[in-house]
């Protein structure tokens, strides 16, 4: 299995601490947004990652990939086999995915991106928007939704935590961290989550593509 795509991408991430937790034999292969290999765009037609091939079967799209590894190797399930559980994870990844990613993405391509990796500056004022706007009322939600287990659904691990975590790698990329006095149980689960051996990996390798 060859996954294509970088982990800076939350969308990467998400898939590839997936597999990790999973337990996958698979190959990861760096791919930027865009590239026009051949390769990468019978994976990924529009040029977007990750795009992912399996023998003969490829597609793209995080969701789409995680759903087909989990429904192949159902060993260490992301998905509880329970109704609810798996709805309320569905709507935490879609919540990551969408919601969530709406205002970290501002604060990440205008801090990182634009000034440290393409050499451009990038537009703070959309960026402090986010941050000082957006962003607040999402963390509020999600101080609201953790448990006393520590994991969004459930006592265990799932795709909405990794989804959730995902997004908030990338503002720890940024520069911003979670206000523990303002949310305490937020800011604890982010570190529990984060300390799983799956995203200290991913996240080690991340840390080369800002010469660290």
């Amino acid at each position: 299995m060859i996954l294509y795509g970088v982990g800076l991408s939350p969308f990467v991430r998400k898939t590839l601490v997936t597999f990790k937790e999973k337990g996958l034999v698979f190959e990861q292969r760096p791919v930027m947004p865009g590239d026009k290999s051949d390769e990468f765009r019978c994976a990924s037609p529009l040029g977007k990652i990750p795009g992912f091939a399996d023998g003969d079967f490829k597609i793209c799209d995080s969701t789409a990939i995680i759903t087909y590894v989990e429904a192949k190797f159902p060993e260490k399930p992301v998905l509880p086999a329970d109704p609810a559980q798996r709805a309320r994870t569905i709507w935490f990844e879609e919540f990551a995915d969408t919601v969530l990613s709406a205002q970290v993405a501002p604060i990440f391509w205008n801090r990182v991106v634009l000034p440290r990796m393409m050499g451009q500056a990038g537009d703070e004022a959309a960026a402090a928007k986010a941050e000082t706007e957006g962003l607040p009322p999402l963390l509020a939600y999600l101080e609201g939704q953790i448990p006393a287990s520590n994991f969004l659904v459930g006592d265990r691990l799932t795709l909405a935590d990794i989804a959730v975590a995902a997004q908030i790698v990338n503002l720890m990329h940024s520069g911003y961290e979670i206000d523990a006095a303002t949310y305490p149980k937020l800011a604890a689960y982010a570190a529990t989550i984060l300390a799983r051996p799956a995203f200290i990996e991913a996240l080690t390798a991340e840390k080369a593509m800002f010469g660290g």
